[in-house]
């Protein structure tokens, strides 16, 4: 069965991220794009990983994970190769109802990381749930470079709209004849 995809708010979450390597960097590379309530563990850091910590000002803390570590929570990313230490930390993050991804280890896993695309509001993700995330790398790219230049623009012009307007049937059809134009001609150019 598929993963469920969702869109969850990072406001006001805090994200642990357990590793220091390029793995573990790549996933707070995503992170940083929704949120900066990042804390990470890590025995060793890469000298990348360090730099990037500092530059963003994140809590972070050379040493081992503890059993403890997760209490306050919302998310935690075991980005290490340690099997032992990820089924460990997946156990006990049901004890704090706090969601998992163990890196390559499904079992380990309430969540995946999609492929995705983030222009200002627009996030499109992509997923071929682990079936092949190289096709989802590739799609990604051809979803980037399928997007009009100017989305943005109409998405802020949109939400302008959607905030000035009042709610109802009248708003709705105007607001749906709007982005209906906008693909319409997109396409046509």
């Amino acid at each position: 069965m598929g993963y469920f995809p969702a869109f969850l708010t990072l406001e006001n979450k805090k994200i642990l991220i357990i590793g220091g390597g390029r793995i573990a960097y790549e996933k707070l590379d995503h992170l940083l794009d929704f949120t900066h309530n990042i804390t990470v563990i890590a025995r060793e850091y890469s000298e990348t990983m360090r730099s990037r910590l500092k530059a963003e000002q994140l809590h972070w803390e050379q040493r081992a994970y503890r059993k403890g570590d997760l209490s306050g929570f919302m998310m935690v990313v075991v980005a290490v190769d340690d099997l032992a230490l990820q089924e460990a930390v997946f156990t006990e993050s049901k004890q704090h109802h706090c969601l998992c991804n163990a890196v390559d280890s499904v079992a380990y896993c309430d969540f995946i990381f999609p492929s995705y695309v983030k222009k200002d509001d627009l996030t499109i993700a992509i997923s071929t749930s682990g079936a092949s995330p190289a096709m989802a790398k590739h799609l990604k790219r051809f979803v980037h470079d399928m997007m009009p230049d100017d989305i943005s623009e109409f998405l802020q012009e949109m939400k302008a709209l959607r905030t000035t307007l009042p709610k109802g049937k009248e708003r709705m059809r105007m607001l749906d004849q709007k982005a209906e134009n906008y693909m319409k001609q997109w396409r046509e150019s």
